[in-house]
């Protein structure tokens, strides 16, 4: 009986995950996330106004509050989360086991603050609602944003719009702070993306990842909802409607941190079918020693170019109607540039359409390789 039990729990997900040592947090970092973060780890000075700003946080209030009214988990309390915590930091190769809590909270929710040391505290609302396999998603979500350094830059860029906020009564100061407000709101949801990659390298179970971001969304009704189905329903608000509800969209997504929980299963699939999460799982990644030789310049390209290709694959009507505006203009500028060359580029200018047609071919050969 006892050979069957060990046997039997060899074959679960939880003993044959594989660990990255040394893995950076670019492996699995959205672009957008990751052009953000190089950008703030290169800035010069950065680390003295992070001291600074951390005398003004109340961040040893909020450890005291966590520490005197929540369930710090540990080996003898919420010892199945200490296991998870433990074995997420293991895969991730993150060093310093972050201290994690448990408080009382019908909604289900879990964060990762900090500014010294990250804290992650998850609510009694989400232990309730997932199983092991998603908790553990979980988990792998919040070690993640602990990894990428999110915890620091969230709380500081957090106080930050807060205090930009009280002053908003400033001339022309709130159509400033809110366009501030909107673009960190956008790195917040794309950081979220990155967690959720995370949380699929620690599980490595899609299926536990889109079955919790199912129950964040329907509850505790396994039962009653499908993958399949669920997934539709994000394909279905990609590419419903008219250009009406593409403003819709935009419009109820800004006030967000998160993006809507649909969304994010989509993505996640679509990332766990990349060839660079494959070659992750092959242990083919960034490592975390070479992040001080990244290029700040390649990884706004990176993004740059994710958002370009966004918009081109895109089946909302308002990026298929952006989309066809820039290729109808990146069109004209080609016809008017072959002419243009065709016209004087020859050694007798004499406009020769084929020559036209030649340096166009070459225009786009070359943009096709940049």
């Amino acid at each position: 009986m006892t050979d069957g039990t060990d046997s039997a729990r060899e074959n679960v997900p939880s003993r044959q995950r594989k660990r990255f040592p040394d893995i950076s947090s670019r492996a699995y970092e959205h672009p957008a996330d990751r052009s953000a973060l190089v950008a703030l780890r290169k800035l010069s000075g950065f680390d003295t106004v992070f001291k600074t700003l951390s005398g003004l946080l109340p961040e040893r209030s909020l450890r005291l509050l966590f520490l005197s009214d929540s369930v710090r988990v540990s080996d003898a309390q919420f010892t199945h989360l200490n296991d998870m915590l433990r074995d997420a930091c293991y895969i991730l190769d993150l060093e310093k086991v972050p201290p994690m809590y448990v408080t009382q909270d019908p909604k289900p929710n879990a964060m990762c603050i900090g500014l010294d040391e990250p804290i992650i505290v998850v609510t009694t609302g989400l232990v309730e609602l997932l199983d092991e396999e998603e908790m553990r998603a979980v988990v792998g979500h919040e070690v993640g944003h602990a990894l990428s350094g999110h915890a620091v830059y969230r709380t500081i860029l957090l106080f930050l719009t807060t205090l930009a906020v009280k002053i908003a009564w400033i001339p022309l100061g709130n159509m400033a702070i809110m366009a501030i407000v909107t673009a960190l709101r956008e790195w917040f949801r794309k950081s979220e993306l990155s967690a959720d990659r995370a949380g699929l390298l620690v599980g490595q179970d899609l299926q536990a990842s889109m079955r919790g971001l199912m129950k964040i969304a329907g509850g505790n009704h396994l039962h009653e909802m499908n993958v399949d189905a669920f997934l539709a329903q994000a394909e279905e608000y990609e590419a419903g409607g008219d250009l009406r509800d593409s403003v819709l969209k935009i419009l109820n997504v800004l006030p967000r941190t998160h993006p809507f929980t649909t969304v994010r299963a989509s993505e996640l699939k679509k990332w766990a079918e990349t060839r660079d999460f494959q070659r992750i799982m092959d242990g083919h990644y960034p490592k975390r020693s070479e992040d001080k030789d990244t290029s700040v310049t390649d990884s706004f390209r990176e993004s740059a170019n994710h958002y370009a290709e966004s918009v081109k694959s895109s089946k909302d009507p308002l990026m298929k109607l952006v989309g066809d505006i820039a290729g109808g203009a990146g069109d004209l500028a080609g016809d008017l540039g072959g002419k243009l060359f065709g016209r004087f580029g020859g050694k007798n200018g004499s406009g020769d359409e084929k020559s036209g047609a030649e340096g166009e071919g070459r225009a786009e050969g070359s943009r096709g390789e940049s």
